[in-house]
């Protein structure tokens, strides 16, 4: 079960985000938390998926004292989990203010300590999916092929239906041949509407689409494109393309510009991120098939040099395995913390 939106001025947005998705500030019959056991199983899955990170970097914290090779250990085990140079850097730094601090000597302690750091790292990717900022608000979604960007417009549809938004599809990608099928077939299982051309030109389906989401007084209108590699130069040509015809549709879209990564990429994720974001200008990231990957610690790395707002991250490849990203609980599973 997901986090639904809820008014901006009540005393329950004052609280730290929790994937609040806000739909013309007009509170869901549908509005609760998850329950515990619901949230609990979250968690679960959270450090199943991580656990090969957690694994690779849980052997540090069985020494007895805190002393440089511990250091250097965990500095190199961060450094496998695709953390970066700077984030590891800046992660170890925290640490070894932490350790001065409490005077602490037991290596058990430093489990905790960098939790913390971790998390203090992440905190300015959480953020909120805001979809009160226009009627439609207009999402672009991008990404490389295979991250899971067409699976992932089928859970965020989900996602938005729930908290009782009323959502458009766009079928952008003409360039891969079931692409449309697959969407189509995606717009069938939440019972939303779908604009698509046989053929049609990228940038023609989504001005069709944003005018006949502002016809049908749609609160989304959600622009499936063409999976591409930021060095195919004439494809992200295609894609800067459809953001300035949004534009002529409705002068202030999109609103959002999401990119989809697969965390299993590791460093590359944070090219990905680099590149996308020169091209369009990221408002923000879905991370997907965590899944056993052993390179969690790239979001350490995009907080450090790209913190773009990660609003999702997705575990598996049900329509409810799209989650709000916390960046408390994200470390915790990293390092095994309970």
């Amino acid at each position: 079960m997901f986090s639904f939106f809820k008014k901006k001025n009540s005393p329950a947005a004052a609280a730290p985000p929790q994937a609040v998705v806000l739909v013309d500030n007009v509170p869901s019959s549908a509005d609760t938390e998850p329950t515990t056991e619901n949230r609990t199983e979250w968690l679960g899955r959270l450090r199943n998926g991580l656990r090969k990170t957690s694994q690779s970097l849980s052997h540090v914290f069985t020494a007895g004292r805190i002393d440089e090779d511990l250091y250097e250990e965990l500095e190199s085990a961060l450094l496998m989990s695709d953390a970066g140079v700077k984030a590891t850097q800046h992660v170890m730094q925290q640490l070894r203010a932490r350790v001065k601090q409490t005077r602490s000597n037991e290596a058990s302690s430093v489990r905790g300590f960098v939790t913390d750091a971790f998390a203090a790292l992440l905190q300015p990717l959480e953020k909120p999916l805001q979809v009160d900022q226009a009627s439609p608000t207009v999402i672009m979604m991008t990404g490389v092929n295979g991250a899971g960007k067409t699976t992932t417009i089928g859970k965020l549809t989900r996602h938005l239906s729930d908290a009782g938004a009323a959502v458009l599809l766009a079928a952008g990608d003409t360039f891969r041949a079931a692409a449309r099928e697959q969407l189509d077939v995606w717009a069938g299982r939440n019972q939303v509407d779908i604009v698509s051309q046989d053929g049609g030109d990228p940038a023609a389906v989504s001005f069709d689409a944003v005018k006949a989401g502002i016809a049908r007084k749609k609160d989304v209108v959600l622009i499936d494109t063409a999976g591409r590699l930021p060095t195919q130069g004439h494809l992200m040509e295609e894609l800067k393309k459809i953001k300035r015809v949004l534009q002529k549709a409705e002068p202030s879209a999109p609103h959002e510009v999401l990119l989809v990564i697969d965390g299993n990429t590791g460093q590359n994720a944070l090219a990905q991120v680099k590149a996308f974001d020169d091209a369009l200008g990221l408002t923000g990231l879905i991370v997907t098939k965590l899944d056993g990957t052993a390179k969690g610690g790239v979001l350490a790395a995009i907080a450090m040099e790209r913190p773009i707002p990660v609003y999702f991250i997705g575990v598996g490849e049900t329509l409810n395995d799209l989650r709000d990203f916390n960046a408390t609980e994200f470390a915790q599973a990293i390092f095994g913390e309970k």
